[in-house]
């Protein structure tokens, strides 16, 4: 191994000690940190706890010290400025977001042929209340003219905010642009955790939090923000290196064989709509696409019925969208029931689902299938490369090279083997 490689297992092992309830997830390429939740039981309860929460970064986690940060803003009209981190949460407003933060790459084995880098199952999300400073404070705090766009004007569309991570290098810049409206609109600058400090594979001292979108948008370790008249693109960064790797070629969702090309902006950000429209070509994942999870029975274990009866529990969540509906099946999908939403209903994180099951003795496959409010419901599988996909057709997800946003349901379905009351396994 080479020495960022045995740098990389030491910090796996250091993190896999503070979190016990994660496990390592397989790298085909060993070049990311990464652990996420060790059991489905994650997938039971609404706040997922920091020791159960995934990780997931390329480069090591950069030295920081919150007393000493600062972050660096500028403007598309030439206004620059630096705060001090310690000027942002003592003097700007501090709140709290939930967010069910998913990897883009989540789901990514399932795919068949596999791509490559971080083969995750299901296991890749996780809920969590965050603490920080709202980024509208923090770029008019730096003297930032955010435009029209704070007015939801239509004229500054393609306004956008680029967060870039402090653990960049010299050959690249982690650079990820979102659009400025929804920068302005519940995303916060987070130093803070379910009530914890924020921790270093988190973030610490300081990361952007964006509501309902995939991880890849909440960078950490933030060390500059940026307003532009458009995504970041090739050259469009006062920096060494490339920028645009992680905004136009990773994290798009395209056939194999495909390169993306580069562009300024889109006229839809939504990733569902961008997949059912002809006018995104590889579409961008921005929010995330729905999808649910049973974690209660979890698999693996045989279940006892009490009193004839299985409570089946999980969560469901669709990016900016609001979750309408989760059914539940113990056929593998042949039949469907209904499912209760029930507790916290924040926009951006998840709802908990629970059905009343009384099985027949055997094993059954449990499944779930959740559908948000545009009535855009869970695939069934995940297409092959020969189908040639490029939206959702016939219960199929598109194969795509990245193995990004897939959320079909039957990879997540669980054999559920139902005893007797007083049999063991």
């Amino acid at each position: 191994m080479s020495e960022t490689r045995d740098g990389r297992r030491e910090e796996i092992d250091a993190i896999l000690d503070r979190k016990p309830g994660t496990s390592e997830t397989r790298d085909e390429a060993d070049r990311y940190t990464v652990v996420g939740a060790a059991s489905r039981e994650t997938f039971a309860n609404w706040l997922t706890p920091i020791e159960e929460h995934f990780v997931c970064h390329r480069n090591p986690i950069p030295d920081g010290d919150a007393d000493a940060w600062t972050i660096d803003l500028a403007g598309p009209e030439g206004s620059e400025s630096e705060l001090p981190l310690t000027e942002i949460v003592e003097d700007l407003p501090t709140v709290a977001v939930a967010h069910t933060m998913e990897c883009a790459g989540n789901s990514r084995s399932q795919h068949d042929p596999e791509t490559g880098s971080v083969q995750w199952g299901c296991e890749a999300a996780g809920t969590a209340v965050w603490t920080g400073t709202p980024v509208r404070s923090v770029l008019r705090a730096g003297g930032l003219d955010t435009g029209a766009a704070a007015d939801n004007a239509t004229d500054d569309e393609n306004r956008w905010l680029t967060a870039i991570g402090d653990d960049s290098t010299e050959e690249e810049t982690f650079a990820r642009s979102i659009p400025l409206s929804k920068a302005l609109d519940g995303c916060i600058l987070a130093h803070g955790m379910n009530g914890e400090a924020l921790p270093a594979e988190h973030g610490y001292p300081v990361r952007l939090v964006v509501p309902g979108w995939y991880g890849v948008n909440s960078v950490k370790w933030l060390a500059e923000l940026r307003v532009m008249d458009g995504m970041v693109t090739e050259g469009s960064l006062d920096r060494p290196g490339t920028h645009a790797r992680w905004q136009q070629d990773d994290y798009r969702i395209h056939p194999a064989g495909t390169t993306p090309e580069h562009a300024d902006t889109v006229p839809i950000v939504d990733t569902g709509d961008q997949l059912e429209s002809p006018a995104v070509d590889h579409p961008y994942t921005f929010d995330e696409t729905v999808m649910s999870l049973i974690g209660q029975p979890t698999g693996e274990e045989s279940v006892t019925p009490h009193e004839g009866g299985v409570t089946v529990r999980g969560v469901a969540w669709a990016g900016d969208d609001e979750v309408s509906g989760v059914a539940v099946s113990d056929d593998g999908g042949e039949t469907w029931h209904d499912a209760t939403l029930f507790g916290p209903d924040y926009a951006g994180a998840w709802r908990l689902f629970e059905y009343d099951w009384e099985p027949a003795p055997g094993t059954h496959t449990l499944a779930s299938r959740a559908t948000d409010e545009h009535g855009r419901v869970q695939p069934a599988s995940i297409g092959t490369p020969e189908d040639g996909l490029d939206a959702i057709e016939n219960g199929q997800f598109p194969w795509n090279g990245g193995g990004y946003a897939a959320n079909a349901y039957l990879p997540n379905a669980i054999e559920v083997e139902l005893t007797n009351e007083g049999d063991t396994k």
